[in-house]
């Protein structure tokens, strides 16, 4: 029997282009680059301390994402989300995730294992005003969800959802932190109508979270 390596074991290094797509895409999501702005690729490879190669890697895969438009001799433009595409991501979201309330509440499994525990993380990162981690963690709680009623293609459709969900949640948390004990309200509502199994409840919660609020529709853009 081989025994591995040092090398082996050790953990591979991030990629440039890996750190080149993180540092881009954190840098939208915290507002530094400004929605419809161009962003410069060589002042990237600089800020990155990396070659343009690993960048325009990065910007291929941010535009795939969502995050960015690559427009024929112009460049990377920052996407502008508007109140329409909150609309259609949340309309997407009621369907994805009404269908997973409803089985898991027929199959009586009661709520994610780490529910809780990713709520707590949740009110950690709200008491520390970190949009963005309280974004990512808000989309692995309902994403949790999703891959808890076991339709593995429904999970899939839902995960593709990621990039856009992740970065209209640190928007939204940013023009409306007033929301948040209204939103970990509604979490803990939802958590609690799985375990009694009580799916109208559930879908009556989702509907009620994923609403409309008409301060977040006016700092989208209305009704563009």
């Amino acid at each position: 029997m081989s025994v591995p390596t040092t090398r082996s074991a050790r953990p591979a290094r991030t990629s440039a282009g890996q750190r080149a797509y993180e540092w881009i895409r954190d840098a939208i999501l915290r507002g530094d680059f400004a929605e419809g702005e161009f962003i410069d690729e060589v002042a990237l490879s600089e800020r990155v301390n990396t070659s343009r190669t690993p960048v325009r890697e990065a910007l291929q895969r941010l535009q795939v994402e969502r995050y960015i438009d690559l427009l024929p001799r112009r460049g990377a433009q920052v996407r502008v989300v508007t109140a329409a595409e909150m609309r259609e991501i949340y309309q997407a979201r009621i369907l994805l995730e009404s269908d997973a309330l409803r089985g898991i509440c027929r199959r009586q499994a009661g709520a994610p294992d780490d529910a809780e525990a990713l709520l707590a993380e949740m009110e950690q990162a709200g008491n520390a005003r970190d949009w963005n981690a309280y974004a990512r963690l808000d989309y692995r709680f309902h994403a949790a969800i999703v891959r808890h009623h076991g339709n593995a293609v429904i999970a899939d459709l839902y995960d593709a959802l990621q990039p856009r969900q992740v970065r209209l949640g640190t928007r939204t948390m940013m023009e409306a932190p007033g929301r948040l004990p209204t939103i970990e309200s509604e979490h803990r509502q939802l958590v609690a109508a799985m375990q009694t199994h009580d799916a109208d409840t559930c879908v009556s919660v989702l509907s009620t979270h994923l609403r409309e609020v008409p301060e977040l529709v006016d700092a989208f853009g209305g009704n563009g």
